[in-house]
């Protein structure tokens, strides 16, 4: 089980590290704004709050990836980060899209269950 939910809490630090790209250097160009829906205008006057989103992305990247690199020592890093993930992820489905409770809030969810069930005795 440690095995499945290390590949899940890499695929979200992928999946976050890509949200990084994305809001950091692509919000403004066609690949940014379709992936969005914003129009040229929104996206110009959004860029900084963006960017700024794109750099706590990477900062939840960065935490899953400093769990994984610690190993079974970073359960509680890993668990911490998936948290963090599941939250802001229910809370941006909640608030600015539904579609974010499954791109972000679902992955962290079974990537946290998996991570449980990895410390569960046998």
């Amino acid at each position: 089980m440690s095995f499945a939910a290390n590949i899940v809490i890499a695929l979200i630090a992928l999946l976050h590290l890509w949200f990084l790209i994305l809001e950091m250097f692509l919000w403004t160009r066609p690949s940014g704004r379709r992936a969005f829906g914003l129009s040229v205008e929104f996206a110009e006057q959004s860029r900084a709050l963006a960017a700024n989103q794109g750099l706590y992305n990477g900062f939840l990247a960065a935490g899953l990836a400093w769990g994984l690199y610690l190993g079974s020592a970073g359960f509680g890093v890993k668990a911490f980060f998936l948290g963090c993930v599941l939250v802001a992820g229910i809370f941006g489905g909640l608030t600015a899209a539904r579609k974010i409770l499954w791109i972000q809030a679902l992955p962290a969810a079974i990537g946290l269950g998996l991570l449980l069930l990895s410390q569960a005795p046998a």
